[in-house]
Parts: structure tokens; sequence; C-alpha cells
């Protein structure tokens, strides 16, 4: 079986990974720069043709243990494979079988988009005649085609991150690592990129993602792990982790925040649970497992004299599922971050 055979399971076989090797199988991963440890023994299993997300704030691990897959970063403890071969112990098969692309652009500034996929499948030992053609083929598939000759500081960020995807299949591996690929884009080139990966899947990849965007992971993913400082905090798809907190969510944003505990009291009361502060101040999110359970909270708030200047019920999101698993949002930026480590 040749390396891209390895991650594709091809039309009217097995559901994605359904009696196959797993695309990505990650047991005990370590890696520490000092004595911060950027992943602290996390455990993730992908499935071949599925996209994978790994949901985290700035400094939750998700850049660092991608590298490590990647091999670009040496891996302290645990073990990884792909496709069932070890990353440590063979690093130059798992580079056939990996295609990169990272939160910022690898491409060359001073050339065209045209002269970059060129350069890079020279670089990859493509031939000079096929090294063409795959930069004409991957021009017509990103869109890029009208601006295969521009100068690349002539290109939007959208225009860039999709060069960028583009250099990183001119192998066609089978597995590709997107790096928070959205970072930075405006929603509409955002939801380009989305249907962009949506596409790789749909030709055969695999994809395994990282995001610090809740909504990025609802839209893209098949299953998400939630990392949080260095660890896994959870694994599901996204409708199984909506539930763990509930079947539907009151958000409440009172008129002082200074009522905060008076409210949460209440909340504690009425239902018998803790609501999760979010970020913003006097905002409340509450678990139900009944929508109606709502007014009972409503009624205790006003008995008790707290007001409320806007309230809403709905399923939960990926937003409830983080607060309630972490007890902060995802732009959390603290000191000893990954990037920091490195």
């Amino acid at each position: 079986m040749s390396i891209t055979e390895l991650g594709r399971t091809g039309g009217g076989g097995p559901a994605p990974g359904e009696g196959v090797e797993p695309a990505v199988r990650v047991a005990g991963l370590v890696k520490a720069f000092g004595e911060h440890r950027a992943v602290d023994g996390i455990d993730l299993e992908v499935r071949p043709g599925e996209i994978f997300g790994v949901l985290g704030p700035n400094g939750a691990g998700k850049t660092t243990m991608l590298r490590m897959l990647a091999t670009l970063l040496k891996i302290d403890a645990g073990r990884a494979e792909i496709f069932g071969v070890d990353v440590a112990g063979n690093p130059h098969v798992i580079r056939q079988l990996v295609g990169v692309t990272g939160q910022y652009a690898s491409v060359d500034e001073n050339l065209t988009a045209r002269e970059n996929l060129w350069l890079f499948s020279r670089l990859q030992g493509v031939a000079p005649q096929r090294a063409r053609r795959i930069a004409t083929e991957l021009l017509d598939q990103f869109g890029l085609a009208e601006a295969a000759n521009k100068p690349l500081a002539q290109f939007s960020g959208g225009m860039r991150r999709r060069l960028d995807l583009a250099a990183s299949l001119i192998t066609r591996p089978p597995l590709i690592f997107l790096d928070e690929p959205t970072t930075g884009l405006d929603p509409r080139t955002r939801g380009q990129m989305w249907d962009t990966i949506r596409g790789l899947v749909a030709d055969g990849c695999t994809v395994l993602l990282t995001t610090q965007y809740l909504d990025e992971a609802d839209q893209l993913a098949d299953r998400v792990a939630v990392i949080d400082h260095g660890r896994k905090v959870a694994e599901g798809t996204p409708d199984e982790l909506k539930t763990t907190v509930g079947n539907s969510a009151l958000q409440l944003v009172l008129a002082e925040p200074g009522d905060a505990p008076d409210a949460v009291a209440v909340v504690r009361r009425v239902l018998g649970v803790d609501p999760v502060l979010s970020p913003e101040r006097g905002r409340l999110n509450v678990a139900l497992d009944r929508a109606d359970l709502a007014a009972d909270v409503l009624i205790g708030l006003r008995t008790a004299g707290v007001s409320v200047a806007s309230v809403s019920v709905a399923k939960p999101s990926l937003d409830e599922v983080f607060l309630a698993l972490t007890g902060h949002g995802t732009d959390r930026d603290e000191t000893g971050t990954e990037e920091d480590g490195r």
C-alpha cells in the first residue's frame, strides 16, 4: 500500500474510522519547556475521513501538540502514531503522510502565487514540468487562478491563507494539520475557508484542526477535544458536549453586576446547581433540564430584588460547554504560554 493509500478508505467503504487504522493515535503525550508543561499527558484518537477539532484558549498547548505530531518538536514522553507509523521512530515517513498549515503564512512575499507553489513543489522533489502542472491545478482549486501572477503584496489575508493551504497539498497527503487556519480573517473569508476545509475531507483527506473559535469547531468538527492548561478536559461530538451542560441554557445579564452573588444564590436555591459566570461582568449561564425552569429562576430573582437587563433561553452552545469545563473563555492570555516556552 502506498503512502497516500494509507490514509484513504475510498468511496463506498466503511464509515470514517470503522475497522481501519486510526489516522492519529496519541497516548500520554508530554512536552515541557523548563518547569512548564505545555502538553501534559494528552490522549487522542482521530478517525480517517473526519474533521477532528482541538479547542482551547491561547497557550492551552494546541500548537505544541501539533508541532510534535508533525515532527517539528521532540516528544518528551508518551507515544504518537499516524496511520500506525510511530512519529518519533519514523519522522521521514510521517512527513510524507502529513501536510501542515500553521497560524502564519509560510509563503515567500517576494514571489507570485504560481512561483511559490512551483518552488514548494521543487523543494519536495517534484520534477519541473509536473511542478508547473500542480501549481496550475492548485491555483484553480483554491480560486486563485486570476491572481496567479500577482505579487503577494497585493493579496488579502484570506488569499494568503488559501495559498498557504494549497502549498501544504502539493503531495496530496492523506492527513492535514490546520493550526488556527482562520485567525485574523473576516467573517466572509472565514466562511470560504470553511468550505475549502470541507472540500478537503470530501476529496478523501483527514483533518486535524486546532482553533480557539467555538463556532468554528461547532460548524466543522465531527468530534472535538477540549484542551486547557496542556490537558484534555473533554472529548465528544459537539452535540454530546452540549448535552453535558443541560438540554437548554438560560443566559442572564444583570442590570447591576454587583448583584451577581445574590443571583448565584437564587439559582442555587431554585435549581440546586451553580450557574457559570461569563467573563463579561454581570452575565450568568444556567444549565436547564427543561426550558420552562427559566420562569422559576426569573421569579426567584424578582423576589430577591435582583434586576435583569436581558434574558434568553436557547440550546446550549460550545461557549457554555467551554465555560462549564474551564471556568474561563477561549481568549485567556496569560504568562507561561506555549509560545513563551518555545
